[in-house]
This record gives C-alpha cells, structure tokens and sequence, in this order.
C-alpha cells in the first residue's frame, strides 16, 4: 500500500525518499530520489533484526542477482549502509504485483502462459548462473502496464531467514510457505524444480483466482503441500486439459515426477501455445544445475516441521488437530479436546473426522460425565454421522439421547438446543426443529451450529425466504465458510433458481476443495441445465478427491441422461455396493432399478432392486406420513412393479400435499403413463413443464417414449411455446 511521506526523508548516501510503496517480511520499499544520476530509483530497507553477522554472504548474493542481464530482473545497482543497517538501492519498476493483479478474479489463459513463459524464460538465465531465486510468489511478480513481468527480491530468501517463510513462525496465509515445494519442507535444500513448483502454483492461483488450500495457515498449511496431490487441485471446468497438466506437471509432489527445469517449463508453455497442446511430461530428472548453499540451521528447523506433520500423520491437513489429548493422559485438557472435537465437526464431510469428533466428546465425558458440552457435541457428530455414507437410523437415536443429556445437564447451552434442532430436523419434525434452533440462537446469536440447524429446518420446511435470510445473514458472520455456501445453493436449488446455485456450490468449493458433497450437488445443478460434460467433468474432479456414493449417484444419472444404461447401472452398482452402499438410501436402490430396466436380461434385477427401495420408503413413510416427496416416489415405484392401487394412492396423495411441485407432477406423469393411463398423464406433463421441469430431462426419460410421439403431446407443446 502506497503512502506519502509528510517531508522527503534522507536515505542512505544521496537518495531521498520520497514514498513507502510497501512492506513485507525483509522489509520497507520506498520510491527514492537520485539526486546524482537524477533519476527515480526503489529502496528497500533492509529489516536490522534480519541481517545476519555475515554482510558478506549478503554482499555475494547481490553480486550475483546484479550480474544477470535478462530484462526479467529487477536491477540491483548497489547495496548501501554498514552491519546494522542495510538498503538495497535497485530499478524502480511502475505496475502492479501480480498478487494486486489477481484479486480482480482469475486471468485468461492467455495471459497466464505469457506471464509464466517470462517468467520461466528469465529463470533459465539465473538458474545457468546457478542462482535459485527461493521465493518466487506473486508479491514478488512485477506486471507493468505494457505486460512485462518483472522478477524481485532475487536471492533474499535463501540468506535471511530462519526457514524459508515466515508463514511457520508467525502464521501468515499468503507468506512463502504456500508456494514452498514440499520437499524443501522436509529438509532438502533449494534447487531448480522447487522453483518450477513455485511457480507452478503461482500459474494456478491466476487461473484460478485462489491458491491451493487457501483457508490454511502455518503449519496446517506446510501439511497440506506435503500430503496432497495437486492432481486433486479443482480448475473451472472450461479450463483446457492442456493447461490444466501443465500446472500439475509443474505441482507434482514428487520432484523426480516433476518438470526437471525451467527450460523444460518454457517448452512446455510455448507447445500450449503454439497448438493443440500436449499435456507435458517430466522429462527424465537430470543433475541440478543450480543448487543454494546448505543451511544447516534452515534444514534442521525444515526436518523438524515435516517430522512434526509426519508424527500427527497428517492430523492437521485433515483435521485431525487434538487427537493427542487422550482420556488417560496425565495432561489430558477437556478445553482443548473440546475444541478439537468442534473443529473437526465444521469439516464433517470427511469420514475421519466425524470418528475423530467422537473419540474426543468420549474421551471428555468419560473424564466428566456432566460435560454438557461435549454431550451436545456428540449429538452433532451422530446426526452427521445419518447423513454420511455410514448411514444407520440407530445414529439418529444416539444423537437423540446425547442431546437429550446436553439440555438435562444445562438447560440454558446453545449448542444443547442447536444439537437437539438437528435431530428433529432428521426425524422431519421440523416445527419442533425451527424453536429450537431459535432458542438456541436466542442463548448465543452468533453460534454456527444453531445457524446451520435453522437453515436446514427452514429449508425443509419450504420456507424459502426465511431460510434465505438466515443463511445470508450467516455468510455475513462466516464470509469463508464452505458449509453456508452448500445450504445456499441447496435452497436455491429448490427453488429451481439453478445459475444462482451453481455459483454457491462453485463458492463452496473454492473455499473448501475436498468437500465433495459440494462436486455432487454441483455436478446435479450441472445435469439440470443439460450441462451434461461440463457434469461429468465435475463429477471426475470430485472422485479423485473421494469415491463417495453420491458421487457415483450423479454420475449414474448423468449416463442414464445419455442413454448409456450399461455404464449407468455400473455407476449405480457402486453407488449401493460396500463400503460406499447403504441400506437406508432408497433413492440409490430406486436409481438402479431404474437403470436396469432397460438392459436385456436385467428385469428381474431391477424388481427386486424396486422391492428393497421400496421397503425402505415404507418405513420412511410410516416416520413422517406428511412428506410429499416420498409419497410421490412410493406411488410411482409401485407404478413400476404393476402394482395399481398403491400407485394411484400415494401419487394422488403426494400431489395433494404439495400441488405446484413441477418435480412431483413429472413422477406423477411417468406413473400414470405405466399404468396405460394417457390423458392423466399428458395432463401431469404439461402441467409440470409448466411449472420449470426441465425439458431435456423430459426427453431423456425413456419410459414416455411412446407419450412423447403421441400428437397431443407434441401440440401442447408447441402451444405453451408461443
């Protein structure tokens, strides 16, 4: 941030300093005066508490950035002051950084090869002089008006510092450790290709508009490059498959799987560019031909981060943070237990994580049995544990009974409300839900779980607005959390505002890239618009994440949509088979009948697939006779197994409860036409493509084949388009 200074102040020798144009962790920029060679040059004051006892090394390394002629570098022209205090007098360059660049949203593709092709072109020159530069970010990427990219801060970062970053000691989320190659992380010294991975996921936060993990700090941070694969690294879907290798070639883990050297890169770029681009390969490792000197200080605090990350197993970048506090530890801390326990409840989505919530709301109670807290928390970590893959009715019971000792045991906790919402919210008592929730929120405003509670009870309760401005007014609390922005989209979604829900979920998936029920939800609103690739793209990014049986759920509709029903009832099949199957999900039984109703040979499957969905409903039912959807399903289901009577009853029964859902009225039509019943069905039709059923889903469905050839329907449809 640039700021005037009231009088030009005398800098070292000749200069005056004119204005600070920012300050990082080396220290202050300024715009100087040259009052010799009268011309505007740049100073940087060096920070005192980082010169180190040996000026001359300092010395050396300026020598050698000065030496370089690409017109990528900064120009060093002289290193000005004594031991205490240092200035580094260089080329004043006019532009931005590329960091003040990237906050107006990602870059075209374009322009990202032409930045990092620069950037690589002048990083060849300084690498043969066997100069690594350690701290290529976009802070340290200079874009002038005429689009030159300017290379700075060259060498600083190998000779001051205690560990390449200050993110480790001091926690900051856009300091070097986000750009940091894993293995430097885990002792290695400076080389080539850790500057290639640098900028690798520079090229990645321009395409993208965020860098890898940006929720992450510190030493969870260091984790996650060291555990993760960039192979897992979601790009919007209109990226080229080109560029997308390109990023992960540079970005690969392992540096023998990575792009060997800048020339390498510059080659890679320039063949995107040139063509119809061939995703690069690491070409074979070869000799460093620059290494920095071995800092022995550098690499033993580097060993002891990654040793650290290595001993938790990983605990931070999964969420696993608080599992050392055991219940029979003399130092056992029920505070930080707790703490842990919530933590990892927000990122619920990860199956260990709910095992680890458990495990410490256990370990506190059996520590203290009166720990209304912790009774709560398990409570949450049961109701999560429903909706998860694990799906059991007995969680829902156990939620029950641990919310119903949070409130014996302290009647006025939030999170004893909030917890006791969730779980009627999953008995579908949803009056019940909402006034706990509220009270809850009255004992804490602020509180998440009791914002997550009302949301959800609102929003199945298809009070939309309301529900609307309870998850708005919690987005305002919690700007950057991932969970909000996946029950925006999902109201909007039931809303049939489907543009406004993709960008929640794509929202929600920016701020948390392993939250794969945000792919699933995203790649459904995808099919809804007949976005039928762009879907599958989604639903690939999101597998490699995680296999999870939503996921194989959507990707089964998605193929059942192409009229590929034998790779449609595969997906299906995994979707209901172990460890991802369950026996509680009937849409997923329900799915692959459908599927393998249209494969010779597969009938008699597909009934008994229609029995087991079936008889899961009927059990639903019997729970929450009130619910329109599963009347709707159980009518039409029963459509298909012949079986009239019941058809015809829960149909008519579902559309009673809720006459204007376009959803409902499509079921309705595909029943009544199974069951020879044309006019009802022509009549359910046009009155759910009136309503916003999609049309392309119409069309796909392969059981109003002959409906769709029928004249009436063909001229009430051409009608309603006038």
């Amino acid at each position: 941030m640039e700021r005037n200074l009231q009088d030009d102040e005398q800098g070292p020798g000749h200069y005056q300093l004119k204005r600070l144009l920012g300050e990082g962790g080396f220290g202050q920029v300024y715009e100087a005066w040259d009052s010799k060679l009268q011309r505007i040059i740049a100073i940087k004051r060096l920070k005192p508490q980082l010169l180190s006892s040996r000026p001359d090394n300092l010395l050396d390394e300026a020598r050698l950035a000065a030496s370089l002629r690409h017109p990528g570098f900064v120009r060093i022209f002289s290193i000005e002051g004594d031991a205490a205090e240092q200035s580094i007098v260089m080329e004043f360059v006019d532009g931005c950084t590329l960091r003040e660049a990237g906050k107006q949203g990602p870059m075209p593709e374009a322009q990202v090869l032409g930045i990092v092709d620069q950037v690589a072109d002048a990083m060849c020159e300084a690498h043969d002089a066997k100069l690594i530069h350690g701290d290529i970010k976009p802070a340290n990427l200079m874009l002038e008006p005429g689009g030159q990219v300017r290379i700075m801060d060259f060498g600083l970062a190998r000779k001051i510092d205690p560990q390449a970053t200050e993110s480790v000691v001091f926690d900051q989320t856009e300091g070097t450790i986000a750009y940091l190659a894993p293995e430097l992380m885990m002792g290695s010294t400076l080389s080539p290709q850790s500057d290639v991975y640098a900028l690798g996921v520079v090229m990645y936060e321009l395409l993208t508009g965020t860098r890898p993990f940006s929720h992450l700090s510190g030493l969870a941070l260091a984790a996650a490059h060291i555990q993760s694969s960039s192979k897992l690294w979601p790009f919007a879907p209109d990226t080229s498959p080109a560029v997308t290798a390109l990023v992960r070639a540079m970005t690969s883990r392992q540096p023998e799987e990575r792009l060997a050297s800048m020339q390498a890169v510059r080659e890679a770029v320039r063949g995107v560019r040139e063509g119809p681009g061939v995703p690069p390969t690491p070409p074979a490792l070869t000799p460093a031909t620059a290494r920095a000197p071995f800092d022995k200080k550098k690499a033993a605090l580097a060993i002891g981060i990654g040793a650290l990350v290595l001993a938790l197993g990983g605990a931070v970048a999964t969420g696993r943070v608080g599992d050392w506090y055991q219940h029979n530890d003399p130092f056992f801390s029920e505070a930080k237990a707790m703490q842990a326990g919530l933590t990892a409840l927000k990122t619920f989505e990860r199956p260990e994580s709910l095992d680890l919530a458990i495990r410490n709301f256990n370990a506190i109670l059996e520590h203290d049995p009166k720990h209304a807290a912790a009774a709560a928390g398990l409570s949450f970590a049961y109701c999560f544990k429903q909706n998860s893959e694990s799906r059991d009715s007995t969680w829902l019971s156990r939620a029950d009974a641990s919310a119903q000792l949070a409130l014996k045991l302290n009647a006025q906790l939030a999170l004893g409300y909030a917890a006791h919402a969730a779980v009627r919210t999953g008995q579908r008592k949803l009056p019940e839900a909402l006034l706990l929730a509220e009270q809850a929120l009255r004992l804490d405003p602020l509180n998440w779980f009791a914002l997550i509670a009302k949301t959800n009870a609102l929003t199945r309760s298809r009070r939309f607005s309301e529900a609307e401005r309870t998850v708005l007014h919690a987005i305002k609390i919690y700007p950057d959390d991932h969970v909000l922005q996946d029950l925006l989209g999902t109201l909007y979604f039931e809303q049939g505002q489907l543009e406004p829900a993709e960008r929640a979920f794509r929202r929600s998936i920016a701020l948390q890239p392993d939250t794969v029920k945000s792919y699933a939800n995203l790649s459904f609103v995808l099919q809804r618009q007949n976005r039928i690739d762009e879907s599958l793209q989604v639903l690939q990014q999101g597998l490699q994440v995680r296999p999870t049986g939503q996921l194989y759920t959507n990707l089964g509709n998605a193929l059942f949509n192409r009229g590929d029903y034998v790779a449609a009832a595969e997906a299906f099949e995994r979707a209901v088979a172990p460890p991802l199957g369950t026996n509680y999900d009937y849409l997923r039984w329900a799915n692959l009948a459908d599927t393998l109703r249209w494969i010779p040979g597969r009938q008699e499957d597909s009934r008994k697939a229609y029995r087991r969905a079936l008889g899961v409903l009927e059990s639903l039912i019997e729970q929450v006779p009130g619910d329109a959807t599963l009347q709707s399903r159980r009518g039409l289901y029963a459509a298909r197994l012949g079986q009239r009577a019941e058809a015809v009853e829960y149909t008519q029964r579902a559309i009673k409860l809720l006459p204007t859902d376009p959803n409902l009225r499509f079921r309705a039509a595909m029943a009544y036409e199974l069951l020879g019943e044309r006019d009802r069905a022509l009549a359910e039709l046009t009155l759910a493509r009136d309503k916003g059923y999609p049309a392309h889903l119409i069309n796909a469905e392969p059981d109003l084949i002959a409906l769709r050839r029928d004249s009436r329907y063909f001229y009430s449809t051409t009608e309603s388009d006038k």
